[in-house]
């Protein structure tokens, strides 16, 4: 090439790098536009209200001292526009109510964060990093900021600490003794990602973070994995996803199905090891975008997820809505699986002789088994388009194993109950014994259908689930792409926002 065609070369690298430039001015005055919105707010405000907008990637937390569940932040996608939140809703298990309390000074829009419920001081909730993403999803912004709710004054305040972790989301954090621990996540620039394996601690006495440097063999880097306190005192981490360029702009995804403990070693809260783990019994198949929560007997509950095909071009997944739990004491996994109700049950046996011979039931696949069912439901849109959600329920009972007498074939306890369609992203959270499954998303073709459903099961009676807020058709608003750069870059409607510059670091990222 000739000194002419280098100096073309160099000028369109140097209009690449302006555009960039140009596009984080306009991500930060984006930031600042909502931050002046978001100063607007002087008193709380409890408003009952109805259930949320959909969302996914959001903070589920339980209350430690009442009956509420406590929804934060969240995003949602359109087809065009990606909306960011960081609005508080409340819902209350006994009254089935949802109440929008807003507080003065939050923290900005965020997605893919982490909330931890500590009970010091009536209860506080723990918020650190996730990102934010401009309205076009072109450029996004990834926190290292650290949050505290204080529940019982219902006050929001910003815990300024050195020494923590870099700017990300996709990380996971749960409560250890006064300590908040947190492993891994990701942050992505337009030049280049970074998936994370560190781990850090901070101690909620001294309000200071440490870095962890944990011996032994850990986890590879990775982000959204499962991570749970275990009744001996260890941290167990499972699964996760990561991702690694295997030629100029291709990627490759790995789904990690590997299970970890992190414990302090010879008791030292400052000293502490990794050791790899083999549990047995029956595992969940490798996935991504699986939801976590603690189970009563401190058992660990683990739902739904998608398991992507990736392409050079293309990308397409398969969801799941299944139920699995990982017992520490025992060191093993096994699926959840329903029992029916037992009224049907009942129902259905008394009346069994008196059915006329030859009469209807459902069809069995042989004396003792019973094949899966499935459930196709249409859900219309605002916009006409006609969404089918396919769902492939398990038989009631464990498969494989012999049935007690409580328990009936298909044909003598009918269907089991629904419960929420396959998703991923969801936020879970269990409260009294009972699972709340809320929200996350599927994709049907090329669209990605956000939900706003809530179901709730009985954990100790594993019977069926329960719909307390249906999936709501107007809520599912699906825009076509545009060209119209002007279009995609209107910020009206749009939600997103952030602290400072020191609060994370401008990317290109996607969840």
């Amino acid at each position: 090439m000739g000194k002419k065609g280098k100096k073309e070369k160099k000028g369109r690298g140097a209009e690449k790098t302006a555009a960039k430039m140009e596009k984080k001015e306009d991500l930060e005055a984006l930031i600042a536009h909502f931050q002046t919105l978001d100063a607007k707010r002087t008193q709380t405000v409890e408003l009952p209200c109805p259930p949320p907008s959909p969302r996914l990637n959001a903070s589920l937390s339980v209350h430690p001292e009442k009956d509420e569940l406590i929804l934060f932040g969240g995003e949602y996608f359109n087809g065009q526009k990606t909306f960011l939140y960081n609005e508080l809703y409340v819902y209350n298990t006994r009254k089935d109510t949802w109440t929008k309390v807003d507080i003065p000074s939050p923290p900005p829009r965020r997605c893919a964060h982490q909330a931890v419920v500590v009970p010091q001081g009536g209860g506080q909730l723990w918020v650190f990093g996730g990102e934010f993403a401009s309205p076009n999803g072109e450029q996004f912004y990834h926190y290292k900021d650290l949050w505290v709710l204080h529940l019982a004054t219902k006050t929001w305040e910003q815990v300024k600490s050195t020494g923590g972790p870099s700017g990300r989301s996709g990380h996971r954090m749960v409560a250890w003794k006064r300590q908040l621990i947190l492993f891994g996540g990701f942050h992505e620039s337009t030049r280049d990602y970074i998936y994370y394996n560190d781990v850090y601690a901070f101690n909620l006495d001294t309000f200071t973070w440490s870095k962890l440097s944990p011996s032994g063999t850990g986890p590879t880097p990775r982000s959204g994995c499962q991570m749970s306190v275990t009744p001996q005192g260890g941290i167990v981490v499972y699964g996760g996803y990561s991702k690694q360029r295997v030629k100029k702009d291709v990627d490759k995804g790995t789904r990690h199905s590997d299970m970890f403990l992190l414990k302090p070693e010879d008791g030292r809260e400052d000293k502490w090891v990794w050791t790899r783990m083999n549990p047995s019994g029956v595992k969940p198949t490798p996935r991504s975008g699986f939801s976590v929560a603690m189970a009563p007997n401190h058992q660990t509950l683990f739902f739904g997820g998608v398991c992507d095909e990736e392409e050079e071009e293309s990308l397409s997944g398969e969801f799941f809505n299944d139920l699995y739990f990982y017992d520490a004491t025992r060191n093993r996994w096994f699926e959840g699986q329903l029992k029916g109700p037992k009224s049907e049950k009942k129902k259905r046996r008394r009346g069994r002789k008196e059915e006329p011979e030859g009469g209807s039931r459902p069809a069995c696949g042989g004396a003792g088994t019973q094949g899966p069912v499935q459930l196709v439901k249409e859900v219309v849109a605002e916009d006409g388009t006609v969404v089918t959600i396919k769902q492939v329920l398990t038989a009631p009972g464990s498969a494989g194993q012999p049935r007690s007498e409580d328990e009936d074939s298909l044909e003598e306890a009918g269907s089991p109950a629904p419960g929420p369609c396959p998703r991923s992203n969801a936020m879970l959270a269990v409260k009294h014994g009972v699972l709340y499954v809320y929200g996350g998303m599927f994709e049907a073709g090329d669209r990605q259908v956000t939900l706003s459903d809530l179901h709730c099961l009985d954990l100790h009676r594993m019977e069926a689930w329960k719909a307390l807020v249906e999936m709501d058709p107007e809520t599912q608003e699906w825009l076509e792409e545009t060209d119209s750069e002007e279009d995609s870059e209107e910020v009206e409607g749009a939600e997103g926002g952030v602290d400072d510059e020191d609060s994370g670091e401008e990317s290109g990222a996607e969840d």
